[in-house]
């Protein structure tokens, strides 16, 4: 933003900005010549404008921190002693769900309001039927009540009856039923102390994309 307002400043009579996108990879020498930097791959971001330029007095001390072209109440000035490298990552981004209406029934028991709600508008906007309970025990009776339930959404440690145990009294009566556990302890302590390994797991906290997906995963699975 400074760099855009700035080049706009630079062009009173109008111009051209350009905001490019692209990559770099930095490589040993370039690491060498700045310790302060690691090795590989970045997102390049690239501003140029054709602005009116600066005189040699100035351009000799753009790099110096404090240094500013401008007036007082006038702006930030040209900020280039700040550099912004975006290191980039190798895993698939976090892509949005899908668009396909789906139509299961799922339960989810949360006692933690802001996750339960997160969790039941999230797969509602997405199709699905969506009963929601505050802890294991609400959650049996739901379970008992409604028919068509294929998914139970559970938090392992919960009020009255955690997810676990919620979920041993609900697969007695449907052996189909699957299951999906959520914790903010770590997956690890989770498993050894509650769960068997490979039980599906999803790690709070986390963003509308990760159950979705999740959900989706293990619905699908045979």
């Amino acid at each position: 933003m400074n760099l855009c307002l700035n080049a706009r400043d630079a062009m009173p009579k109008g111009g051209r900005l350009m905001v490019e996108t692209g990559s770099a990879v930095l490589e040993e020498e370039y690491v060498r010549r700045h310790p302060y930097m690691r090795r590989g791959r970045y997102a390049l971001l690239t501003i140029s404008d054709t602005g009116v330029g600066m005189e040699d007095k100035f351009r000799e001390r753009v790099f110096e921190p404090f240094f500013t072209t401008k007036g007082p109440d006038k702006g930030t000035g040209l900020g280039l002693a700040i550099k912004l490298y975006f290191p980039a990552i190798e895993a698939p981004p976090d892509a949005a769900p899908a668009t396909r209406r789906e139509t299961e029934t799922i339960l989810v028991a949360e006692d933690e309001e802001a996750i339960r709600s997160l969790v039941e508008r999230t797969l509602a906007e997405l199709g699905y039927s969506v009963l929601v309970a505050r802890d294991g025990e609400e959650a049996v009776e739901i379970f008992r009540r409604r028919e068509g339930i294929v998914l139970a959404v559970m938090d392992v440690v919960m009020p009255r009856k955690g997810g676990k145990e919620a979920f041993e009294d609900m697969y007695k009566a449907n052996p189909g039923l699957k299951v999906v556990f959520m914790s903010g302890y770590a997956a690890n302590a989770i498993h050894d102390s509650f769960l068997l390994a490979g039980t599906p797991f999803l790690q709070k906290p986390f963003g509308p994309t990760v159950p979705a997906r999740k959900v989706r995963e293990v619905l699908d699975k045979e």
